[in-house]
């Protein structure tokens, strides 16, 4: 057994319901994430009455149950309520999905005739093998002569195009949407059910648009993972910043509590000290004490030797002096003494009364420190901007570097286009990537073109101011000229009003238009004051208001387009404006480019904060309505998300 049928015997095992023991045929996956085919769930479900009563579904293999959305239905109805497990069958889809030649089939067609004819190609239209005879007329007939035939004679594989049948009408095909009732559907469901529905459409027909929208899924998930990683990146950063600053903390603690026990061990120091001179002052005292009575008992024994000497004496003179000399208290202790030892006071007794209470007081207040924690201001964090893609704007043909001063995203035929004006190359340039090709188209105006703003879902107009004119484009997505319109001014900036008016931004003024470029009223002054000096780049918010960005005011005007002003942004000083594009988010915030930076607004005129990282000086700005910022500035479009 080789490696290669190994694995697919694995594969086709975990493909294997437990129950009919069968490749799974519509599976669903129970709540204990178990699958089985929807059809074995509802055989189970009826031999269990036990579930039916419960009204919950049991699985067959670990009994846990699962509730019924909706109870109130037949038993039979149950299992087509859970929801079908989409990963299992796209995985029964790839495996069952490939015709391998080595294991090629007979001849479909011959084979209903009873022939046994080896078939040679594969018709993926209709999923049938051919011979070389039927494969003649098969391309022969009408309804198959474009049929994508592929050769089965060589080591390739064929993909198989799965076929969705009806499971009410088992003979049927779904191939149509019903947009109103959101349910695909087959042609006998469309006329029994959805008779009423305004709008059934072929699923052929929705294709570009649901691979549009597929690719710009699956790309807002790409740039969701990057930006995870991100912060599963700085997290991790975050988590060793934690480890090495809590080795820092548990430093500066010991710190200072060894800084306490030295406090602490001089404090026994100073009162050993003071024990010490205490009770030297106290010995010194005492040894006074012992010398002066060491010399009084000296001077009592020589005057006893003296009286002892006069009585044994002859001379009754001798007798006589001792008397006298006793009388006269010579010899009387006070002739000897210290005045200053008697004045000094003696010392008793030394103690050490420990204060207790008030060092336990001190112990328990004792404050080494205090810890504190630095928390995220939840409330006024916004996500960082993430570079998702670099459009590059230069193209074959160009004479010489591009600047590109506006843009806006279109999505035509399921692919995304970036259309920008160059204003060195004196062109509007559209830029789309095509089966992985980069691919491009330009259309040259004859001068240099400034803005570009969006009609509908497939025009543009654009202004080219030197030479007086509006120009309406078609994106298909190459670049078709549909309408040249010649002014009464030069207008810069453009923004579409409605399907028959737009505002276009001149010296000193806004304009409103129609789409002949006829000028239906000016916006110049509020309250006699000038509004507008150099309003070069303006867009339109979701509340059909004018949002105008003048470099020279250095401000951000709302105005209605009767010409009213529903507020103004200029801030001074330090954040000063220098603005030019200007973009709206689908919750209505604005954004603003502004030197090296996009600033962000609220909807009326606030400041929210400054995204800084944007890839480079911004000119042009375009918010889509999954709210990614596309950037144009020197010769390349940034494609930015805010997640």
């Amino acid at each position: 057994m080789t490696m290669s049928t190994s694995r697919a015997e694995k594969v086709t095992e975990f493909l294997t319901c437990v129950i009919c023991q069968e490749l799974y045929i519509d599976p669903c996956t129970l709540r204990c994430d178990h699958t089985f085919c929807r059809k074995c769930v509802t055989g189970y479900i009826q031999t269990r009455q036990d579930a039916v009563q419960s009204k919950t579904i049991p699985c067959a293999f670990c009994r846990q149950d699962t509730k019924v959305p909706d109870p109130s239905r037949p038993v039979e109805e149950w299992a087509g309520q859970i929801k079908p497990s989409i990963i299992i069958q796209g995985l029964i889809d790839t495996q069952a999905g490939v015709v391998e030649t080595g294991s090629a089939s007979r001849c479909s067609v011959c084979e209903k005739l009873g022939e046994k004819t080896q078939g040679a190609s594969w018709c993926s239209e209709c999923q049938v093998s051919l011979c070389e005879r039927c494969v003649k007329i098969h391309r022969a007939s009408p309804a198959s002569h474009d049929h994508e035939i592929c050769d089965l004679s060589g080591e390739v594989k064929v993909k198989r195009r799965r076929k969705v049948i009806c499971r009410e009408h088992k003979d049927e095909v779904i191939k149509l949407v019903c947009k109103d009732c959101h349910k695909a559907v087959c042609q006998t469901c469309c006329v029994v059910y959805h008779r009423k529905c305004e709008s059934v459409v072929t699923i052929q027909s929705m294709l570009p648009n649901l691979k549009y929208h597929l690719r710009r899924h699956a790309k807002q998930l790409s740039k969701k993972i990057y930006r995870k990683e991100t912060i599963v990146k700085k997290t991790d950063e975050k988590i060793s910043g934690i480890e090495k600053n809590k080795i820092a903390v548990e430093n500066h603690i010991k710190s200072a509590v060894e800084r306490a026990i030295a406090n602490i061990k001089q404090k026994e120091k100073q009162l050993m000290n003071e024990v010490k001179d205490i009770t030297d002052k106290q010995t010194k005292q005492l040894k006074a004490v012992v010398r002066l009575e060491e010399i009084e008992m000296q001077m009592y024994r020589q005057h006893c030797e003296f009286i002892d000497q006069a009585l044994v004496s002859d001379c009754e003179m001798d007798l006589y002096d001792a008397y006298q000399a006793w009388e006269s208290g010579a010899v009387e202790l006070g002739d000897v003494r210290d005045t200053d030892t008697e004045d000094t006071p003696r010392i008793d007794d030394i103690r050490f009364t420990p204060d207790t209470d008030n060092v336990q007081h001190i112990l328990d207040d004792l404050q080494l420190g205090k810890i504190e924690v630095a928390y995220q201001d939840q409330g006024t964090c916004l996500p960082s901007p993430v570079l998702v893609d670099q459009i590059d704007g230069r193209i074959v043909g160009d004479e010489g570097g591009p600047v590109l001063l506006d843009v806006t995203v279109l999505v035509v035929d399921g692919l995304q286009t970036c259309v920008v004006t160059d204003y060195v190359n004196e062109c509007v340039k559209s830029l789309y990537t095509r089966n992985n090709l980069t691919c491009h188209s330009t259309l040259t105006l004859g001068d240099s073109p400034c803005r570009v703003t969006q009609l509908n879902e497939n025009q543009v107009m654009v202004s080219v101011p030197d030479i007086w004119k509006i120009v309406t484009i078609e994106v298909t997505p190459d670049l078709v000229l549909l309408s040249t319109n010649t002014t009464s001014k030069e207008y810069y900036s453009l923004a579409v009003l409605s399907p028959s008016c737009l505002a276009a931004g001149t010296t000193n003024c806004v304009d409103i238009l129609d789409m002949a470029g006829h000028v239906l009223r000016s916006v110049t002054t509020h309250n006699n004051e000038t509004l507008f000096t150099r309003p070069d780049y303006m867009c339109v918010n979701n509340k059909g208001n004018i949002l105008v960005s003048d470099r020279d005011e250095q401000s951000v005007t709302c105005v209605t387009s009767e010409g009213g002003v529903v507020w103004r942004y200029a801030p001074t000083g330090g954040r000063a404006l220098r603005p030019y594009g200007i973009s709206t988010t689908t919750t209505g915030d604005i954004l603003l480019a502004c030197s090296n930076k996009v600033i962000r607004l609220t909807e009326t005129g606030g400041y929210v904060t400054d995204h800084q990282d944007i890839g480079c000086d911004p000119y042009g700005l375009y918010v889509d309505r999954h709210d990614t910022l596309y950037v144009c500035g020197g010769d390349q479009i940034h494609e930015v998300n805010f997640m």
